[in-house]
C-alpha cells in the first residue's frame, strides 16, 4: 500500500450545521455532491462529511460505543482490483476485515478494514477522487 490519505470522512451527528462551519465558518471549498455528503477539497486530499449513522452503516458498524469512533481513514487507488489487492494485504498484515469490497451506492467499489488499534479504513475506487502517478510525483 502506498502511503497517502486520499480522504478524511467524518461521521457527523447533524449535516448541515457540520457543513456550515467548514464551509463558511473556515472557507473550505465546498466540491458539488450528493445532498446526504459533503465534501471540501484541501491541499492533497479531500475532507467528506457524512451523517454518523449513515457512515457507520455503510461500514456495517454500531455507531455507538467502541465499534465506530466517528470517523474512517480513505484510501483511493486506481481500479476495483487495486481495491481487492488493499484489502488482501492489510488483513495478510493483521488488519480486520470489516466489509468485504463491492459495489456501492455512489457508483464507486470499495471495502474497509480496522488496523491493529481498530482505526476504520476504507480502500476505495472512485474516479472522480483518483490521484494518478503523474499528480502523485507533482
Amino acid at each position: 500500500m502506498k502511503p497517502r490519505i486520499s480522504m478524511i470522512t467524518l461521521g457527523v451527528r447533524d449535516l448541515n450545521a457540520a457543513i456550515e462551519f467548514y464551509q463558511h465558518g473556515l472557507g473550505f471549498p465546498r466540491m458539488e455532491s450528493p445532498p446526504e455528503v459533503a465534501f471540501f477539497t484541501l491541499n492533497g486530499t479531500w475532507l467528506g462529511l457524512y451523517g454518523r449513522e449513515a457512515l457507520a452503516a455503510d461500514a456495517m458498524l454500531s455507531p455507538a460505543g467502541e465499534g465506530f469512533a466517528g470517523f474512517s481513514l480513505a484510501h483511493n487507488v486506481g481500479s476495483e482490483q487495486e481495491v481487492d489487492e488493499v484489502i488482501s494485504q492489510a488483513v495478510q498484515a493483521g488488519a480486520t476485515l470489516v466489509k468485504e469490497p463491492q459495489k456501492v451506492f455512489w457508483g464507486g467499489y470499495s471495502g474497509y478494514f480496522k488496523d491493529l488499534d481498530g482505526h476504520l479504513w476504507e480502500v476505495a475506487h472512485n474516479p472522480l477522487f483518483w490521484v494518478g502517478p503523474a499528480e502523485e510525483s507533482a
